[in-house]
């Protein structure tokens, strides 16, 4: 198998450069066409015959292109690739679309994870990195191809331990959901402090669009309060569970998640002086936020280096499998 191969479709090629310059390879060279009916083509110009292929596309919707468009593109994208013999494929998704689908909620609902799943599996994909997705388990169980997730909380936790360093620490999910992840975040955000963190969470129902529960379980009086969860959409989830916490005595209170969608009213919402920062990565860009007060208290941390790490760890073990 030959050298690794590493490309970036659309508004994702910032990103792809980012993880070539930390591989220390160039981006290959590939063409995006538009048509005037709407349709389009993308083509890598130059062989991949036996290559190891690796295409970065984060599926979020933006000003330009649909979710549904840049899933297209993607596709048809890694399925020139096949056709064109490329040894291995693995589409790189820092924000991966419809994963938050992942189960019937009502009757005769979709499971849209899974036919997500499908739809790459039938252009041939050996693999897909995603980072930090709603289900873990339901990510894992939809594709028959590889699936890998890729955590956030090493860059969150390594970045906030020079925040807190000599702070009294809850970690705080904001619903009963996020429980695992705020505890994993937890633990790792301990080791980087050398000392304890509590964890707590906040109530959260949710019937027809209408979210509820006030009751906050966690220790935060006197004390530096981190909110984990994976997405930002509009950000009311956040804002109930940092009013809680202030309201409870903390002093600080700080917002962690991997992607930030900032949907909706998020710019409006988001401005409230109750969240001291708030981290996300560079998953989805926070071009939302342009021009209001909330995108003063965002940070965006670069991903590169885990995808960057992932690609090394694939294409060694492909080196070896061929090798044999």
């Amino acid at each position: 198998m030959s050298e690794i191969r590493l490309y970036g479709l659309g508004a994702s090629r910032p990103q792809a450069q980012a993880i070539a310059a930390t591989l220390d390879i160039a981006l290959s060279a590939h063409e995006e066409r538009e048509f005037d009916d709407g349709e389009h083509k993308a083509r890598p110009l130059e062989s991949v015959r036996g290559a190891d292929i690796y295409v970065v596309h984060s599926l979020y919707a933006d000003a330009e292109q649909s979710v549904n468009d840049k899933l297209c593109r993607l596709l048809f994208f890694l399925a020139a690739m096949r056709d064109g013999g490329a040894a291995r494929l693995t589409a790189i998704t820092p924000y991966l679309c419809y994963a938050r689908k992942d189960r019937r909620s009502k009757p005769h609902d979709p499971v849209t994870t899974r036919y997500v799943a499908q739809l790459f599996e039938a252009v041939g994909v050996n693999g897909v990195l995603a980072l930090d997705v709603h289900n873990p388990a339901a990510f894992e169980n939809a594709f028959r191809c590889g699936a890998e997730q890729l955590e956030a909380q090493p860059l969150f936790a390594s970045h906030l331990a020079a925040v807190l360093r000599g702070r009294d620490v809850t970690v705080l999910s904001p619903d009963s959901g996020g429980l695992k992840r705020a505890d994993a975040f937890r633990r790792a955000l301990a080791d980087k402090l050398q000392r304890p963190a509590t964890l707590g969470q906040m109530e959260k129902w949710r019937s027809a669009g209408v979210v509820s529960g006030e009751a906050l379980f966690a220790e935060v009086a006197g004390r530096s309060v981190v909110i984990v969860d994976d997405l930002i959409g509009t950000g009311t989830t956040l804002l109930r569970a940092a009013h809680a916490a202030r309201e409870a005595g903390a002093q600080a209170v700080y917002a962690v998640a991997s992607h930030g969608l900032f949907v909706g009213t998020a710019a409006r919402e988001l401005a409230d002086p109750v969240l001291d920062r708030i981290l996300v990565t560079d998953s989805v860009p926070p071009f939302r936020l342009a021009g209001s007060a909330a995108a003063d208290r965002v940070e965006v941390l670069a991903s590169a280096p885990l995808f960057a790490q992932a690609i090394r760890r694939h294409h060694a073990c492909s080196m070896s499998a061929s090798a044999i």
